[in-house]
């Protein structure tokens, strides 16, 4: 067995350990190489089960946290999908093996950069990253059906809510930054929404506004 497919094997090893079983899911974390997705002196650890930082003080999330969250979503090939909080890419990049069409959307001009260009290089052409305030979601493109936020809120967003079909899925961590937090899965119905606590986790919170190089 070569390097690269043992590497491969244990990433997904790692995955299945952690609760990450929907196949559909595997699939696609399995096609999107995470390697592109880390630069500089990280590199190297690009294929172990941790968060990893890049730039503008921004992280990648660890693999299986990218795996739980895309699992709680239960996105369908039809479905336009909201991820708030662009960073590396890699979770947009999943997203397009699953989703009809996902929007991306970033605080800092130099992620959204970065990002666009790893897309064109995978030829991913269902994402549309754009630089933004991500906290007003993106309601020219609204409503969704899935809603996926990458950074954590003190609440479930209200604004985004507004932005979920009913019957949609919105995946948020909630919490303080220097606290715990938990990731929320949110399901909209006609009369209210349903919450669901997944796990602790532990995420740079959404801030409003644009990053000083947006």
């Amino acid at each position: 067995m070569s390097e690269a497919a043992e590497r491969k094997m244990q990433f997904l090893y790692a995955l299945r350990s952690k609760g990450v079983t929907d196949r559909r899911v595997l699939t696609a974390m399995e096609a999107i190489d995470r390697g592109p997705f880390v630069r500089g002196i990280f590199s190297a650890r690009a294929y172990e089960d941790m968060p990893l930082p890049i730039a503008c003080g921004q992280t990648i999330s660890q693999p299986s946290v990218v795996g739980l969250m895309t699992q709680a979503l239960h996105v369908s090939p039809r479905d336009k999908v909201l991820e708030v909080g662009t960073g590396s890419g890699y979770q947009a990049a999943i997203l397009s093996k699953l989703a009809r069409r996902v929007y991306t959307i970033d605080r800092h001009s130099r992620l959204v950069r970065e990002a666009r260009e790893l897309f064109d290089t995978l030829d991913l052409t269902n994402i549309t990253a754009i630089t933004g305030d991500g906290s007003f979601g993106l309601p020219d493109q609204a409503p969704f059906d899935r809603i996926i936020v990458t950074a954590a809120a003190e609440d479930p967003p209200g604004t985004l809510m507004e932005q979920l079909k009913v019957g949609g899925v919105m995946v948020v961590p909630v919490g303080q930054s220097d606290a715990v937090q938990h990731l929320i899965v949110a399901r909209k119905r006609e009369d209210g929404v349903d919450y669901e606590e997944l796990r602790q986790v532990r995420f740079v919170p959404l801030l409003e506004g644009l990053g000083k190089d947006g």
